[in-house]
């Protein structure tokens, strides 16, 4: 069996005042172009379909299209959980009529299904809250799949009724997920598990997450899972959240974010994007094949000597979109702003970065390091106007407004 592995479609989000919607377009295009050439037999989005709880008309135009597409006329099937970014509700407001299609849309950790067959041999043959397994008309061995949806720490425990609320999260899941697997997960299938939500190797660091993303870790959040959290019987673990495609260390099976399709800040900036081709036979190991995108833009990061310098560099990238640093010796003025914006209609971000500064006020000034992330850069903020770090109160207080 084949599987698409994808996440983190982010359907109507802009970077700045730049609409993506055509870059987005294109690269659902291309993913399905892929399913059809690799002769996938199914499809999965692990999270974050759309960037708001509230998309756009035109946003969920283009997800239902692109679809529809992949679904390759009921043939295979399409299984999208909800990400952080997504509403629970809104993503199953489709569900009734997406199923008679062979999509299946799962919102929320205790999301059931009933039993069904569509005309062309896709079923649903076994179905519980946070498992399903589908019958498919390309295959002879039956897809089993175990879905956990995003969801706050706090909801998590209650849809999956947690009698102790102060129970650690990731026993929780694990008990959950060790039930479910050694009742439907044998060795006669494929057996995927899928999740959104923030992953890691136990023992090793916590890296902060994106700048681009939700965070995840935070008062109100869900803590990290361990990949040793994972069952067993699980083949491949299919994860959404994270920007960039990589794999968590795991002794037991293939721990994966796909990453998104197109990159959507400049903290992504150079980054390659990736679906990840899963090939898998029942009680084998996964072997994954990544095949790169090419459809959306690069997002760079440049540094000029200058305006002449500046010119040059705006000439030889004039098809990607730019966060563009120039030193000068003074200020940009509105004129060459203008100018500089007429030679390159995709400058996201002009910095200037004045240099030569001589007078006692100019020479106090502190240099922004931009490729620091929110939480560093705050902290480096207060300390410059307080003249001390700020405590761990405040520094919650900041988490919090963030994760918002």
């Amino acid at each position: 069996m084949k599987i698409l592995h994808t996440a983190d479609w982010h359907i109507g989000k802009k970077l700045e005042n730049f609409s993506r919607i055509e870059e987005q377009k294109a690269v659902l295009n291309e993913i399905a172009q892929i399913a059809d050439d690799e002769k996938v037999d199914a499809i999965i989005i692990a999270g974050d379909l759309f960037d708001t709880f509230s998309p756009s008309t035109e946003a969920i135009e283009i997800f239902y299209k692109a679809l529809k597409t992949l679904t390759n006329k009921g043939n295979r099937p399409v299984i999208a959980i909800s990400g952080n970014h997504d509403s629970p509700d809104r993503i199953e407001t489709a569900d009734p009529l997406a199923r008679e299609c062979g999509i299946f849309f799962i919102g929320y950790p205790n999301t059931h299904f009933k039993t069904l067959e569509l005309e062309t041999g896709l079923a649903v043959t076994k179905s519980i809250p946070g498992f399903m397994e589908i019958a498919i008309p390309t295959s002879n061995t039956p897809l089993r799949i175990v879905t956990t949806p995003y969801a706050n720490e706090h909801r998590l425990k209650t849809m999956l009724n947690t009698e102790d609320k102060e129970e650690d999260l990731r026993m929780v899941l694990q008990d959950l997920w060790e039930t479910i697997a050694k009742e439907h997960c044998d060795k006669n299938g494929v057996n995927i598990l899928t999740t959104h939500l923030f992953v890691i190797k136990k023992g090793t660091t916590i890296s902060e997450e994106p700048d681009d993303e939700k965070p995840i870790l935070h008062v109100g959040g869900a803590q990290a899972i361990y990949t040793e959290n994972f069952p067993d019987e699980i083949q491949y673990v299919a994860l959404g959240h994270l920007h960039r495609k990589q794999e968590i260390s795991s002794e037991k099976q293939p721990v994966v974010y796909s990453g998104s399709p197109i990159s959507y800040s400049f903290a992504e900036s150079n980054q390659k994007k990736y679906v990840a081709i899963v090939d898998v036979n029942p009680n084998e190991k996964a072997h994954i094949n990544y095949i790169e995108l090419s459809s959306g833009k690069k997002l760079l990061r440049l540094k000029a000597n200058g305006i002449t310098e500046a010119e040059e560099l705006l000439k030889v990238h004039e098809n990607d979109l730019l966060e563009l640093t120039i030193e000068t010796e003074t200020y940009l003025t509105a004129k060459e702003r203008r100018h500089l914006n007429q030679i390159h209609q995709g400058i996201v971000t002009l910095i200037p970065q004045v240099k030569n500064n001589n007078s006692s006020a100019e020479s106090t000034k502190q240099t922004i390091d931009i490729n620091k992330n929110m939480k560093e850069l705050f902290i480096d903020y207060f300390k410059h106007t307080k003249g001390i770090e700020p405590n761990d109160e405040l520094m919650k207080l900041f988490n919090e407004v963030i994760s918002e």
